[in-house]
């Protein structure tokens, strides 16, 4: 500054250079203030006043020095303090969370008696693998909402472009995402132990695995089954378990799988219903599940029974009706669907609670153009699957015993948010290993 001052102008790329370099490593305060206000005077040839505004860059580079190592010095006495907090509240925290696995802990020993083994890097593979499927569905989904987006303000060429693109994106995702979810599962036993609360044991014929493995919401592009749906809002009360048909080659998505031999079921079967939070039924046909009412109104407390009543009863009405102390007259109750008609539950003195399933009131969607402007998301909630109607139906079954679960019919909403969640979650953690490289500096 003193050359540049004195005429020599020679000076004044480097000058500019050095205060470009100061701009980019000093943290913010006065003395960036300072320099930047003298490179201006630089560029305008105002050496004597360029020479003036420096005079106080000294002062300002030691006020700016002390202002940093008082704000270091606080976030390490803080840094401190949290530290000596989570030391305090580890062993409280360890001691909470033995006990809570050990509330499952008797579940999960008598399933994993019954797991087979499994190679230890199978699950991480696929679910690897599935964090790419979520990354391309969730890009591929943004893609194509904004090719569609009235307000979207892009060349021709790039909206022709983008939304073939999109479309690619998102079936390859779905594609993987078919083929790996299912493989990267949590079993019954691994379940209950991540969780560690009661289970909730969710029996069924077998007959109908395939209607509950369903999936609707094609508008909304949602990826989750209806026994999905419903293993999310029964989340609610525990980890949601169920036994697996003999010799499926893979596991139905919705509540954890666990195998048991056809020969000697039932004694299982017993000891789950003692220890579980909740029994939910779905009525149907065969012997075994005649059986497994039978037993469930025996020996269980009325109100861990939750009924899911089939739209066709057929012969089941009477089976069924038969077997509860008082009878549903199923026949009554029943709707023309190909799921679940009605929810029930039951009083401490075994009195019925029925609710059918039905749209919940302000759910219609609108018609005409406003119907067609909605996005996929929205269109969720405006027109609720037969999973949503269950889930809202067992909510109020559930309640009038007085059984109620946070965010009950939210978890089974949210599905399709879940997804792209997952998916902005997986393109996250796969950026971040660029980021740091490029904070590094070797990138």
């Amino acid at each position: 500054m003193d050359r540049f001052a004195s005429g020599d102008t020679a000076v004044r790329a480097e000058l500019v250079a050095a205060a470009q370099w100061f701009e980019e490593n000093a943290p913010p305060g006065r003395a960036r203030s300072t320099v930047s206000t003298t490179v201006d005077l630089v560029r305008r040839n105002d050496g004597p006043g360029a020479l003036a505004r420096t005079g106080t860059l000294q002062a300002d580079v030691e006020r700016d020095r002390s202002a940093l190592r008082r704000a270091v010095d606080a976030e390490a006495q803080a840094a401190l303090w949290l530290a000596v907090a989570a030391v305090v509240l580890t062993a409280p925290a360890l001691i909470l969370r033995r006990q809570r696995l050990a509330a499952a802990a008797e579940a999960a020993r008598t399933v994993s008696r019954f797991a087979e083994p499994q190679p230890w890097w199978r699950r991480p593979l696929f679910l690897t693998a599935s964090s790419i499927g979520y990354c391309l569905f969730t890009a591929g989904y943004f893609a194509v909402s904004t090719a569609q987006r009235s307000g979207f303000q892009k060349p021709v060429a790039v909206q022709l472009v983008l939304l073939p693109a999109g479309l690619a994106t998102l079936g390859a995702g779905f594609l993987i995402l078919r083929r790996t979810r299912p493989r990267s599962a949590r079993p019954a036993a691994r379940a209950l132990q991540a969780d560690g609360r009661r289970p909730v044991l969710y029996l069924r014929s077998f007959a109908d695995d395939g209607t509950a493995a369903r999936i609707d919401d094609w508008l909304a592009l949602n990826l989750h089954s209806r026994e999905e749906q419903l293993a999310a809002a029964l989340a609610s009360f525990g980890p949601v378990i169920a036994v697996g048909r003999p010799g499926e080659p893979l596991p139905l998505l919705g509540a954890a799988r666990f195998y048991l031999p056809l020969d000697d079921w039932q004694p299982t079967i017993l000891h789950l219903m003692d220890l579980s939070r909740l029994i939910v039924l779905r009525v149907g046909t065969g012997a075994g599940l005649r059986w497994e009412i039978e037993q469930a109104v025996a020996t269980q407390p009325a109100g861990k029974l939750v009924l899911l009543t089939p739209g066709r009863v057929g012969d089941t009405a009477a089976s069924t009706d038969g077997r509860l102390p008082v009878p549903l007259r199923l026949e009554e109750i029943a709707a023309d669907t190909s799921w679940i008609s009605a929810a029930v539950t039951f009083g401490a003195d075994w009195t019925p609670h029925v609710r059918a399933i039905e749209p919940a009131p302000g759910t219609e969607p609108p018609r005409g153009r406003l119907r067609r402007t909605f996005t996929p998301v929205q269109a969720v909630f405006w027109e609720p699957s037969p999973a949503r109607r269950t889930v809202r139906a067992m909510k109020a079954a559930l309640a009038a015993t007085g059984v109620r679960g946070r965010m009950f019919v939210l978890r089974s909403d949210s599905s399709p948010l879940a997804t792209l969640g997952k998916g902005s979650v997986a393109i996250a953690v796969l950026a971040l290993p660029y980021r740091l490289l490029e904070l590094a500096g070797l990138w």
